[in-house]
């Protein structure tokens, strides 16, 4: 009996530290082309946790394993906004195709939440409006203190009201207060630097001003971790030092990254900031400036090795991994994985089938947009000059196999090629294994005779370094292509920092008003 006891404790411990969410809902006038996203806002790096689509009549549903309680980025149809997540929760959202994910309705269990979030939102929008913050940043500091207390203590009263009227947790109620602590620090950044551009370089603030600036950040361990705007304020806070640190430290110093030299002065000129803040400030700083699809392949090791040896945080040193494997994918000349793939008979399908000839992996979704008019028939005169060379393999990674067999009926009808699927789509194991996701379609990489990787990414099929690979792999000698023939808007859909810009919409600064 107590055998059966301790199981059953067991599970329902396991039950209550569940991090699944699990969501569903409507999108009136939703669109089958579009798909929902959600993604951690507070990390740095971080990738989308799920890509959902919608279906015809504007529903939806999915789930996936939320890394921690906090706000998310909910992104649909190139819009963002953030919401409030619990690990097993269930919630369904409704919203309408013209204003989502801008306007969004929830129920569930995040509704209380989400409400108290949308109704300090709504009063920080309302509010921007009636503050003259431009006036105000050319008051003397006693003025302009006065004025920005007041500020605080007004979002501060409406919090409260809405603890009242909402019972949130306390954890969001945290975040909302330190959010705007650090929108209040940032504008005093903005205070302090004007002053001094205004032809008084020595201008210095006073103590009172910086007692404030401290107590306004007494979180600053919690505030690095979850508000990506306190980040921004640090930086903004250390950018004209580093500035200087940078040109003195880069001279002659012809392939150093900006990486380099902020984890440099990270380490020289920042010894009393907390390992944590170095971490998110450094990881920002990289996936900014060094981890993009135009990284040549010697930079992208230096930020490998900076990743290694100088981030800390095990978290932080993940996720940077990931974004940077799926931006610029594997190292030429390591092997091709293999993974699960199954043509439309049923029958399973081999990469290895390709050795002995070079090969090139077509990755694409029939909902992507640049997988029509602008990449088909560039793919038809690739394919057909190359063929003799080489073979080409179409992946597929729409949400079922149905999907799959309609699609490449209709996209890749009369072109040469083995068509596969990758079952469960982006969450498939070929997806996985090579970093494919909804931002990076349609996508193409090349695998030399033996089975190895020969070329990075590429989402552009005009792309002179693509037809340089292909040429070195065949032995042909392709026409000058226009590389502008086939433009895939890659990055668009992804965030690096996701939370930076989902606030820029979701939390109206009054720094901006007037």
């Amino acid at each position: 009996m107590k055998k059966y006891l301790l199981l059953f404790i067991i599970a329902v411990f396991a039950m209550s530290c569940s991090k699944k969410v699990e969501v569903k809902g409507k999108i009136t006038g939703g669109s089958p082309l579009e798909r929902i996203e959600f993604i951690e806002a507070s990390g740095v790096a971080t990738l989308p946790l799920i890509n959902i689509g919608v279906n015809k009549d504007g529903t939806f549903a999915g789930s996936f394993e939320a890394p921690k309680s906090g706000m998310y980025v909910m992104s649909y149809g190139g819009k963002q906004n953030l919401i409030y997540l619990k690990g097993g929760q269930k919630l369904e959202i409704s919203g309408n195709g013209m204003t989502f994910p801008s306007e969004y309705v929830i129920t569930g269990d995040a509704k209380n939440n989400n409400d108290f979030f949308t109704a300090t939102q709504k009063y920080l929008s309302n509010y921007a409006q009636t503050v003259n913050m431009n006036e105000l940043l050319m008051k003397d500091e006693k003025t302009f203190l006065k004025g920005i207390e007041k500020v605080q203590a007004d979002v501060n009263k409406n919090i409260e009201e809405n603890v009242k009227k909402f019972n949130p947790d306390n954890e969001i109620v945290t975040w909302k207060k330190n959010d705007l602590a650090s929108t209040l620090l940032t504008i005093m950044n903005q205070y302090d630097m004007s002053h001094k551009q205004m032809g008084n370089p020595s201008f210095k603030v006073t103590k009172a001003f910086t007692d404030f600036e401290n107590k306004l950040q007494e979180n600053k361990e919690v505030m690095v971790k979850e508000n990506p705007y306190y980040r921004q304020y640090l930086l903004a806070k250390m950018s004209p030092d580093f500035q200087k640190y940078a040109q003195a430290n880069s001279v002659g110093k012809k392939d150093i990254t900006t990486s380099e030299l902020f984890s440099e002065y990270l380490k020289k000129n920042q010894k009393d900031l907390s390992q944590t803040a170095k971490d998110y400030l450094l990881a920002f700083v990289m996936a900014q400036s060094d981890i993009h699809p135009g990284t040549p392949e010697k930079t992208a090791e230096k930020i490998k090795k900076i990743i290694d040896t100088d981030i800390k945080d095990a978290t932080i040193k993940e996720d940077l991994k990931k974004i940077q494997f799926a931006i610029n994918g594997f190292k030429i000349g390591e092997q091709a994985p293999e993974a699960a793939l199954v043509k439309a008979d049923g029958k399973s399908y081999n990469l290895s089938e390709n050795k002995g000839k070079p090969y090139m992996l077509a990755f694409y979704a029939s909902w992507n947009p640049y997988i029509g008019e602008a990449t088909i028939p560039v793919l038809k005169e690739v394919v057909n000059f190359y063929k003799s060379k080489m073979n080409f393999v179409f992946i597929n990674v729409d949400d079922t196999k149905d999907q799959f067999v309609k699609t490449s009926n209709s996209l890749l009808k009369g072109i040469p090629g083995t068509n596969v699927y990758g079952d469960g789509g982006l969450n498939s194991d070929i997806a996985k294994k090579y970093g494919v996701y909804g931002f990076k379609l349609p996508c193409f990489i090349i695998v030399d005779k033996d089975g190895k990787i020969a070329s990075k990414p590429f989402f552009n099929l005009g792309d002179p370094e693509l037809v340089t690979v292909l040429d070195k792999q065949t032995g042909l000698s392709a026409p000058k292509v226009n590389p502008g023939v086939q433009l895939q808007q890659q990055g668009q859909g992804m965030q690096i920092d996701p939370a930076a810009q989902a606030a820029q919409q979701a939390n109206p600064q009054p720094a901006q008003t007037k």
